[in-house]
């Protein structure tokens, strides 16, 4: 109720309501709902999730199925309005990390970029239902997009972090760290910070206007790689007691290179080539 009431105070700050914030509310399971509330607009950021606050994992097998249809339902919304014509899907950095057949003896890291998708089989055998639904939801809407007059555009960041995060977040974040000491070990496990991950989404949906910005883009600030951070990760979500777990697989791993390399080139190269104005001037703002 605290976030409804911030954004229904949004709405007074635009000049006789027209250029505020309005609030809609829409149910992602009804079509009806969402139609109503997208009917007039010209984009859509699908942002939302399904989490469990009263569960201990914060995500389930179940929340992995409704996941992928409340992506069909959104697609198909933004479809059925007449002005609907560009959607930015959040997905995630785990739709694209989880395979099979890991190759332990190359020699050097395989890079994980935008071309990479998770293994569902893989998700599903080993449990990890946040992947499972994160895939499955984006793959989901890719087919349901596919041969219509909609532009899709998918980010997939890594976990998200900033101010509060354990507070406001930590249902989902404890859902995302399932596996995380295998993405250690790896050099999979990745963060991104709130506003990175917002500014992402603004600059992918402005260039999607001019068809510079298509398909997906993987998102993050940085890459855990010492057995601290992650227990200091790990501490301020309030779930330290697997640390000492990562901490441990990561030693018994040595001083060998991480299997893994994450790629975020795509993203980087579209964002360094946002222009904003300031006194007449134009600048890039770099992103690294």
């Amino acid at each position: 109720m605290g976030d409804l009431d911030k954004l229904r105070e949004m709405e007074m700050f635009g000049e006789d309501g027209r250029d505020g914030v309005w609030t809609v509310m829409a149910n992602v399971t009804d079509p009806e709902s969402l139609h109503r509330a997208f009917d007039g607009c010209a984009g859509v950021f699908h942002t939302s999730a399904f989490v469990d606050p009263g569960g201990m994992s914060g995500y389930t097998k179940h929340m992995a199925s409704l996941e992928a249809k409340a992506a069909e339902q959104v697609i198909a919304a933004c479809v059925r309005t007449e002005s609907v014509r560009k959607c930015v899907f959040t997905s995630s950095l785990l739709a694209c990390v989880w395979r099979q057949n890991y190759p332990h003896d190359r020699r050097f890291p395989t890079i994980i970029d935008e071309n990479c998708w998770s293994d569902e089989s893989f998700c599903r055998d080993n449990k990890l239902w946040f992947a499972l639904g994160k895939t499955a939801a984006e793959k989901a809407a890719w087919r349901a997009a596919r041969g219509r007059d909609l532009k899709l555009v998918t980010v997939c960041p890594a976990l998200v972090t900033g101010p509060g995060f354990r507070r406001r977040n930590s249902t989902a974040s404890i859902a995302y760290l399932k596996g995380a000491r295998a993405m250690l070990a790896d050099g999979l496990l990745a963060t991104a910070s709130v506003e990175t991950v917002a500014e992402a989404h603004v600059r992918v949906y402005e260039a999607m206007g001019d068809n510079t910005a298509g398909g997906r883009y993987i998102c993050y600030d940085h890459v855990v790689q010492r057995p601290e951070e992650f227990a200091e990760l790990e501490r301020q979500l309030g779930i330290p007691r697997r640390a000492a777990a990562a901490a441990a697989a990561a030693q018994d791993s040595g001083d060998r290179p991480a299997r893994f390399e994450l790629c975020r080139q795509k993203l980087a190269r579209l964002m360094s080539t946002r222009r904003r104005c300031t006194y007449d001037d134009y600048y890039s703002v770099a992103f690294d």
